[in-house]
This record gives C-alpha cells, structure tokens and sequence, in this order.
C-alpha cells in the first residue's frame, strides 16, 4: 500500500527525530523494501548526534562490522562536544539540581536572573550555554534529559524567540518519551504562543500551524481523548484553511476522526462539504468512502471502499495501531472505523430512500448486529 503512504509528505514537516517512528512503523509493515528504510535512516542520522545508532545501522545495512572512518572520526567529536557543553552549563546545572537553591526562585524572570548573577555568579552566558546542552542532549537521543534542561531554560529565558524554539524541542521529546499527557499540555502551549504571535510574515504562522497539526498527530493518535481533540483543532477555521492550502493531506485523519467520534457530528456536514471541494487537492479510500456515502450516495462503491480504507488504516503509522492482548493482536482504529462506516451506509440509504430493498436491509442489519 505504498501508494497511500502518507510519509514522503508528513516528514518534511517534522523534526528529523519524529520522524524515526515512521520508518519503524513502515519496516515492520514491510512496505518498503528493508535496504530502502535503512537508507533512510541513515540520511536521517547523519545530520544528529546519534552516531552509534547510525554505526549499528550500518552494519545491519551492508553485513559487516566495520564502519567508515568518518563515522568514527564524527563520535570523537560528538563526545569532545558534548563534554565540553557539560563544562559550560555546570554551574547552572548545580544550582538546579539543588532543591534549597531552586526555592529562591520566583515568576519574576527579571528577579531570577538578577539573583543568579549576584549570588551564584550565573549570567547569560551560562543559560545560553544551558539550551546548548538541552539541544545537544535532544540529538544525541537522550530526550529525558533535553526535556529536563529545556523547562527549566524557558523558566529563564527573556527571548520570545528562543522560548519558543525550546518549546518546539520539549515538544518533540515528550513525544518521542510517549508522554502523551504532558505532550498534549506542550501542544497546547504552543498553540497558545502560535496564534498570539506577531510573526513577520502571515505565511510564516500559516506554516508554524501546519507543523504542529503534523505533530500533534502523536499525540491525538495515542492520547485517550485525542480523537475529540483533533477535531476540535483541525476544524477550527484558522487550522482548517491552512490544511487546505498547504496540507490537504491531514484531511485523512480529519475525516477519520469524524467516522469514529459520535460526539462531535455537529460539525460534520461542514467537512463533507471540505471533501468535495478538495478532490481534486486529494483523495484516498478514507475521504472517497465519505464522498461515496454523502455526496454521491454510491453505496456500492462505499462497500468497495471500505475494503481500501482497511488497508490504508492497517499500513498508515498513526492510524494501524496495534494491540496485543495475549495471542491477539488488534487494530482499534481499523475495527472502530469499519463499524461505523457500516452504519453511515445504512443510515445513509433509509435516510433517503422511502422504501428498503430487504437484501440491502437484512445484509446490514446482519452486520451490524455482528459487529
């Protein structure tokens, strides 16, 4: 089903980091072929500090145990690096570290940053050299302790700027730890940040919104009210307009979240309306079963969909979720969406039919009743 894959899309607006989740979704689906997915993980790793995974990778890739020499010329300095930004965050790092230190701490950034330099001798150039830690933590893979450092960075930090760049970071380590709650609450401070901005551009908020509604699939995906949730972000006006003119491809689980949420189909008719208009932007079984049930009441050709939108569902990152219970292993997204989906068509065609062909009729209520 690599011809619904939603990746080459979806990377381009996460960071690199995110976008490892991806790859092992796709590999363990085996949609791609291995050697492609190693590829691309290698591309990826080259621009982090994550070089023993990029050497373990390598070896996998080619069958050998040797690594080139740029690799291991790059680890040596990833590590000289490394300590040499321990060294210039130490004395910051000390003070937080020190729970009788960090009580002399109030809301008033001014007040802190005054009362570090008088009396621990911290000044800015230790809380830059703090973020630089946290950053360089973040790509060596070690997403607990970027985390750590960069909410207590924007506890200090003056610079909207930086503060904000910092909340993109402890945004993504959150989701790469799958803290899904703490995520979501990042997420939504930086939705906070995202609207109230004066950016330079209008384009540049547009963008900054389309990032994080490619972000905040992690969360929305995974959190357990995170099908609420995405509609009531991506169906905002403001979030909507920039799916359609720069991401008509989150219109899938848009349009997901629609079929298996039954609390929120107040705004429904609204978003058919939003697929019709955006067919020719794009399609895929999932928003052509509901152009099939809603706009061309093609009941047939739903019944045909349904069928693509499992695969697409059971091959899609975020969607084809899986659980093991014991022996079992099941798709929630794929038996929720193909339960509903049946009763859409049903009530579709008593909705608009005066009269039930009893084969159609005794064939749904048998499905619906065994579903």
């Amino acid at each position: 089903m690599a011809e619904y894959d939603l990746t080459p899309r979806i990377a381009p607006n996460l960071d690199r980091h995110l976008v490892f989740p991806l790859l092992e979704f796709l590999q363990d689906q085996s949609i791609y072929p291995d050697k492609q997915i190693l590829k691309s993980k290698i591309e990826l790793l080259n621009n982090t500090n994550m070089v023993d995974y990029a050497m373990d990778i390598h070896k996998s890739l080619y069958q050998t145990e040797d690594v080139p020499q740029d690799m291991v010329d790059r680890r040596v300095e990833v590590v000289s690096r490394l300590k040499a930004l321990e060294d210039a965050a130490a004395p910051l790092v000390t003070f937080l570290q020190n729970p009788a230190a960090v009580q002399e701490l109030r809301a008033d950034k001014q007040y802190n940053l005054q009362m570090l330099n008088e009396r621990y001798q911290i000044g800015p150039d230790q809380i830059e050299a703090l973020y630089q830690y946290a950053k360089f933590q973040f790509e060596c893979g070690n997403y607990s302790g970027a985390a750590d450092y960069l909410y207590q960075y924007r506890a200090l930090c003056t610079n909207s700027e930086r503060n904000l760049s910092a909340l993109w970071g402890k945004l993504a380590a959150e989701i790469l730890m799958q803290n899904w709650d703490i995520a979501l609450e990042e997420l939504n401070r930086l939705k906070e940040s995202i609207d109230s901005k004066n950016f330079s551009s209008p384009m540049n908020q547009v963008q900054s919104r389309v990032w994080l509604m490619h972000w905040s699939l992690f969360i929305f995906f995974n959190h357990d009210n995170g099908r609420t949730q995405i509609i009531d972000l991506f169906n905002q006006d403001k979030y909507l307009n920039a799916i359609q003119t720069n991401a008509p491809h989150l219109l899938r689980y848009l349009a997901t979240a629609f079929v298996v949420n039954k609390r929120r189909r107040q705004n429904f008719k609204d978003f058919i309306k939003v697929i019709q208009q955006e067919q020719h932007s794009y399609k895929d079984p999932i928003t052509e079963f509901l152009a099939c049930v809603y706009v061309n009441y093609d009941f047939d050709g739903a019944q045909k969909k349904m069928k693509e939108c499992e695969e697409v569902i059971l091959n899609d990152p975020f969607l084809g979720k899986r659980l093991e219970e014991g022996n079992f292993s099941t798709v929630p997204m794929r038996d929720e969406f193909l339960e509903n989906a049946r009763l859409f068509i049903f009530e579709t065609y008593c909705r608009i039919h005066q009269r039930i062909d009893m084969g159609f009729g005794t064939f749904y209520f048998f499905v619906l009743f065994i579903s």
